[in-house]
């Protein structure tokens, strides 16, 4: 059981400090994750090679990209057309294994990208909390929203894939394996079928699934999915979960057992 830095690392400039405050709550293991601006890096060295804290994982990218100066994991995708910001994706993907090796955490956690698509998981959120999660409108604009998706899903996962081709070799030569992360949108690279795709072609030790307990909650509450029964289609490539909470329907990030998650399902 591990911590991550994405509660605290905003608030602070050493990050030696920045570890305690985690480790002063009981914990002995941290996630870093995608805030870690390379200002904190040093604190964290200095922790980690004193034997004063492990480290379970770390969510991509970490450190930040110089110029991204908040928590960022899409600021790059591997899914844009535009091969300089896949080329980018790539090579802070590739800077954040090294990292991890260095402080010998097994785990990175990645986001593959997105489609094109507006926010319409946003919008669906929307009509739900205005108790309007069973109207023609929800459903149409539901509807709509599959539809697009799959008709320009393609070439976005495909170029997705292939990055991840690139990046899962690197992992393997760093002894790091890597988790493909749920995602919190129907927008978001990959859904659950592709999800089973990457995984199916990427079935090797050193690539496997992180669920994400809030992420795959929200898309319960909209209806894409049911909870408990992807949890029991996907286990047997599970190597990791982020834990948090949602607030009905679409509020995620609160603390575990605070909100909807049926955990002991």
């Amino acid at each position: 059981l591990s911590i991550s830095t994405c509660w605290n690392s905003s608030r602070h400039t050493d990050g030696e400090v920045m570890c305690r405050e985690l480790l002063d709550m009981g914990f002995d293991r941290i996630e870093l994750g995608h805030g870690i601006r390379l200002s904190l890096m040093d604190g964290i060295l200095k922790m980690y090679e004193a034997g004063k804290v492990k480290f379970s994982s770390l969510h991509n990218f970490c450190p930040l990209p110089i110029e991204i100066t908040r928590a960022s994991p899409d600021c790059y995708k591997f899914s844009s057309p535009d091969v300089r910001e896949r080329e980018r994706a790539l090579k802070h993907s590739f800077q954040t294994i090294d990292f991890a090796a260095r402080l010998g955490a097994p785990f990175v956690v990645l986001h593959l990208g997105r489609t094109p698509l507006g926010d319409y998981t946003g919008k669906l959120v929307e009509y739900c909390e205005a108790g309007l999660g069973a109207s023609r409108s929800f459903v149409q604009d539901k509807l709509e929203c599959i539809r697009k998706r799959e008709e320009q899903a393609p070439p976005y996962f495909q170029r997705a894939r292939e990055c991840l081709a690139r990046i899962a070799e690197h992992a393997e030569k760093q002894g790091v394996k890597l988790g493909v992360e749920s995602r919190h949108s129907f927008e978001e690279i990959p859904s659950e079928r592709e999800m089973i795709e990457v995984l199916n072609e990427f079935n090797v030790p050193h690539v496997g699934y992180w669920h994400d307990f809030g992420h795959v909650q929200v898309k319960h509450n909209l209806g894409f999915l049911d909870h408990v029964e992807w949890m029991q289609t996907i286990s047997p490539r599970l190597i990791g979960c982020h834990l948090h909470d949602t607030i009905w329907p679409g509020g995620d990030h609160h603390v575990p057992f605070s909100g909807d998650v049926e955990y002991e399902k």
